[in-house]
């Protein structure tokens, strides 16, 4: 310890018989630290000393502590700094409390009542905290808040915690515990996190989650982007939206609140739960687009692809790739699409199905349509057509099924007791089945080719039409099974019909055949 300058030294045997009084521009140097203050008790045995008045450490060109009153312990190397606002700064780190232990061997200084940091536009208190200079690395305790920004601007991100590690040099904050951060309308909850206060981005880990006004993600690792509204979840992540009733899942989530577009893949499953009865859809990626965000019109439209399965209690489904469009409640499936609704099957190339409230509206088979319905293990009813529509009441059950150009029908009409009384097997353009009580009331043909077997008489050649076909095994059983691919056996694949159209004459075409006809008769060839 050396004392460098005062404008007075003096001793009072009476007072202090064991410290020299020191008053003016009080200077002292120990190893590499200036102090200076207005006056000063030094106790040269113990190399110590207590500063009053203007009191000033400086540590090197970046470090500096100031505050009204400073013990100074020389052996221990440490000061103890008090007064209405201590100050220690170091580069472009500002760190006020009323009182700070700085402890010169071990490079840090900890408040034990109440300090405030002021950093990159930053500002972060709390009850209790340390910061090293060396590692740039702060750590705070008991009711932490972080703002950005500075007051007297309004706040547009904060942090409230019970423990979180800051670095001054990255603006990387890392949260402990318990932790909310808002960010305008959006809340994050964490209990393991990191900020990036620079770029306004969070990392959030141990089942956080990030609520937007009427949505929720969750998962076991989330990414949130502040600027662009962006979160990207890992691990069983779960986004909710409350508004809606619908809920996306899967190993990965992305959705972005500027768009209200979202994604989900590895275990993919949209589940639908605004209407009575829950809709479950899984595939290998769903995504989400929002139109007309934030109007009256605003819709939705989901897009799944790939192995798509789909299970409600009246309506399971299976395909290759599946629109639904919440502006007209329509599922759109493509690709070998299978439904069934009780105990019926339809398939075709497309298949479009209309929702009101919790039943199925209608249904559209577009091309190579079929409808089976499974009397006994050895009888069905078949209608087979180019397209075919179903009309359903509100109780669900289909009123009038019917098919369009080149039908064909095997029908078992039954008795009174319920009884089959026979097969009728028809041909013609169209056709309208009338039903009630999933029975048949009329059926309607314009003009038709048939025939009436006794069932006894029916041989298995007869029995099916060329097209039938019957995917039970397909068809998923539950919620569950929705996960579990079926596929069709091997040859029962529906090939795309391919529609051919009238050839049309190109003009190179049209020239070749006047040059051909010109030179034949002797003439002079076409030119362009």
């Amino acid at each position: 310890m050396h004392l460098l300058h005062a404008d007075r030294l003096y001793y009072n045997i009476y007072t202090r018989r064991d410290a020299q009084i020191l008053v003016g521009d009080v200077q002292f140097e120990h190893q590499g630290t200036l102090m200076f203050c207005d006056s000063a008790l030094y106790y040269q045995e113990t190399k110590s000393f207590d500063a009053f008045g203007n009191v000033r450490m400086k540590q090197g060109d970046t470090l500096t502590l100031t505050g009204e009153v400073l013990y100074y312990n020389g052996i221990e190397q440490k000061a103890r700094m008090s007064g209405h606002e201590v100050l220690l700064k170091h580069r472009d780190t500002y760190l006020y409390t009323d009182s700070l232990v700085y402890d010169k061997l071990f490079g840090v200084g900890y408040f034990p009542d109440r300090g405030r940091l002021i950093d990159q536009g930053n500002q972060l208190t709390s009850d209790y905290g340390s910061y090293t200079p060396s590692t740039r690395q702060a750590v705070f305790n008991f009711n932490v808040r972080l703002i950005n920004p500075l007051p007297p601007e309004p706040v547009k991100s904060e942090l409230l915690s019970d423990t979180l590690y800051y670095n001054t040099g990255s603006g990387l904050a890392h949260v402990v515990g318990p932790s909310n951060i808002t960010q305008g309308t959006t809340l994050i909850y964490t209990e393991n996190g990191y900020y990036d206060s620079n770029n306004d981005f969070s990392y959030l880990l141990n089942r956080s989650h990030v609520n937007y006004v009427s949505k929720r993600i969750e998962g076991d690792s989330l990414n949130y982007d502040g600027s662009t509204k962006i979160s990207k979840g890992y691990g069983q992540v779960i986004y909710d939206d409350f508004a809606n009733k619908n809920r996306f899942i899967g190993n990965y989530l992305l959705y972005n609140d500027s768009t209200g577009y979202a994604e989900a893949a590895d275990s993919a499953l949209c589940v639908d739960y605004s209407q009575r009865d829950t809709l479950w859809a899984h595939s290998d990626s769903i995504k989400m687009f929002t139109y007309h965000l934030d109007t009256d019109s605003m819709y939705r439209m989901v897009h799944a692809y790939n192995k798509v399965r789909i299970y409600r209690l009246d309506m399971q489904a299976v395909c290759d790739s599946m629109v639904h469009s919440g502006k007209d409640s329509c599922i759109t499936m493509f690709k070998d699409p299978i439904l069934w609704q009780q105990g019926e099957q339809v398939l075709g190339e497309v298949i479009q199905a209309w929702t009101n409230d919790s039943t199925l509206d209608s249904i559209h088979v577009v091309n190579q349509a079929l409808l089976v319905e499974r009397m006994d293990s050895l009888h069905y009813n078949q209608v087979a057509s180019r397209e075919m529509y179903s009309y359903f009441d509100e109780n669900g059950e289909v009123y009038l099924n019917q098919a369009v150009g080149n039908v064909l029908v095997n029908y078992y009409p039954l008795d009174d007791d319920s009884l089959m009384i026979g097969m009728i097997h028809a041909e013609s353009t169209d056709l309208k089945l009338y039903l009630k009580d999933r029975q048949v009331q009329k059926i309607w043909m314009p003009s038709t080719n048939g025939m009436f077997y006794p069932v006894e008489k029916t041989s298995p050649k007869d029995r099916f039409l060329p097209t039938f076909a019957w995917f039970d095994y397909v068809r998923p059983k539950d919620k569950n099974d929705i996960f579990n691919w079926v596929p069709k056996k091997e040859g029962t694949k529906l090939k795309e019909s391919v529609t051919h159209q009238a050839p049309t004459q190109k003009l190179d075409a049209l020239r070749k055949n006047v040059q051909m006809k010109k030179e034949a008769s002797g003439n002079v060839s076409l030119t362009k």
